[in-house]
């Protein structure tokens, strides 16, 4: 999907913001080599950096690598798809935040991670996990449907079961695993539901005709006020999985 770079670092910094502690799990070393994978618009790239590591960043749209490069012109920054990327070296660490539950080919973005580790490397990232933002689309499909549009999942927010047996699957070892609750205010005070479902759910109503778009997402919106809005403020029920995993060295 396209992504407009300037509202998502305008109104959703909370993405990048709440990562500052999944950097703190990577605990990055001066002179490591470290790959922030979906780095978005680079703020914690950036923040990875400061501790001395050499940091490369990638992500597949090109309005965020714009942006990070033009915020951050000392970082290497690149364009690459999480399922396909391929680059000339390997690294002490992979870090991303808030980016795998993006892609869906999870095998073919662990496989690339797995390939551009060196033996004994960490993979730490944050992602969706199961029940993630259950009360948007929960909301949106009832909406669509009314409509008589189909609703179809998009995101893949996997239980800590299954994650785990994935990546212990491609040759990792999980340390250290965290899944948990956390209620996020988003930022617009009369339409927060309506404006995250357009920066993050537009592929839901690619097949809907734009008169239709706007007044499902009211729709939607209306639905959760008794339980989502209160104090003049907005709210979603984030739920998150972060990891620490470590690449076994005779793997595959």
């Amino acid at each position: 999907m396209a992504w407009n770079a300037d509202l998502y670092k305008e109104k959703h910094a909370f993405v990048f913001n709440y990562g500052n502690s999944v950097v703190e799990w990577l605990q990055p070393k001066a002179g490591e080599s470290i790959l922030d994978l979906g780095c978005g618009t680079g703020e914690l790239t950036a923040q990875i950096a400061e501790s001395g590591a050499k940091v490369k960043g990638i992500d597949a749209s090109a309005s965020m690598i714009a942006s990070a490069k033009s915020h951050f012109p000392a970082i290497d920054f690149e364009v690459a798809d999480g399922t396909t990327f391929s680059l000339n070296q390997t690294f002490d660490a992979v870090f991303s935040n808030a980016t795998l539950h993006w892609i869906r080919q999870k095998e073919k973005v662990l496989d690339r991670i797995w390939h551009h580790l060196k033996p004994g490397g960490r993979l730490v990232l944050e992602m969706g996990g199961k029940g993630n933002v259950g009360d948007i689309t929960g909301a949106l499909s009832k909406a669509m449907e009314e409509k008589g549009y189909e609703f179809k999942p998009f995101w893949y927010f996997p239980s800590p079961g299954e994650y785990t047996s994935l990546l212990e699957e491609y040759g990792f070892r999980v340390n250290q695993l965290n899944y948990f609750d956390r209620e996020t205010e988003l930022a617009d005070p009369e339409n927060g539901i309506v404006e995250w479902l357009q920066m993050f759910g537009a592929h839901y109503l690619e097949a809907i005709p734009e008169a239709d778009r706007l007044p499902i997402l009211k729709t939607a919106q209306e639905s959760l006020r008794a339980t989502n809005f209160r104090d003049g403020k907005w709210y979603t029920k984030y739920v998150r999985l972060r990891v620490k995993a470590e690449k076994i060295a005779d793997a595959q």
